[in-house]
């Protein structure tokens, strides 16, 4: 089975349109640190996904071992959250076959570490090349419509690479 890792903005953002089921179908089960738990489900949130992080059992949350690594990313890497660097290090940890993290300082991080990722995106494209889903056209637009913000450019190479432009 996957060793998958996620951060925070796949599972909200893939639950704000009624879509994180394709996490599910993708990967079978994905891994979250304790941090990006808490900002799901940690008191005076509301985020979508918080749910499923609460009662789904594929979604499964792990401690994050080597504090001193998330302490050090914390400093170096000031443009990161929490969640994010306790991602990062799980997936290292776990020597996850891959991390979803959208966010590019989180992506450089791992790239350092030799971590294989993808995002929101790269998702949806898999889900269209495994017959998961019909076309990612509709998806984008809708997590667009919920804002998550793409450039225009990227939609387009997205859209290309799905043989949708």
């Amino acid at each position: 089975m996957l060793i998958v890792v996620s951060d925070t903005t796949a599972i909200t953002n893939l639950a704000a349109i009624n879509e994180l089921h394709l996490l599910r179908a993708l990967y079978g089960q994905i891994v979250i640190p304790e941090a990006v738990r808490n900002e799901l489900v940690g008191p005076g949130t509301a985020n979508p996904g918080a749910l499923a992080v609460q009662t789904e059992a594929w979604i499964v949350t792990r401690a994050v071992t080597d504090v001193s690594m998330v302490e050090q990313l914390l400093v170096t890497h000031e443009a990161l959250a929490q969640a994010e660097v306790e991602a990062i290090v799980l997936a290292h940890e776990l020597q996850a076959d891959v991390l979803i993290i959208d966010e590019a300082a989180g992506r450089d991080v791992a790239a350092t570490l030799g971590l294989t990722f993808t995002g929101v995106l790269g998702g949806l494209l898999d889900a269209k090349e495994q017959h998961i889903v019909p076309a990612v056209m509709p998806l984008i637009d809708a997590l667009i419509a919920n804002g998550f913000w793409i450039s225009p450019a990227l939609r387009t190479a997205i859209l290309q690479l799905a043989s949708e432009a």
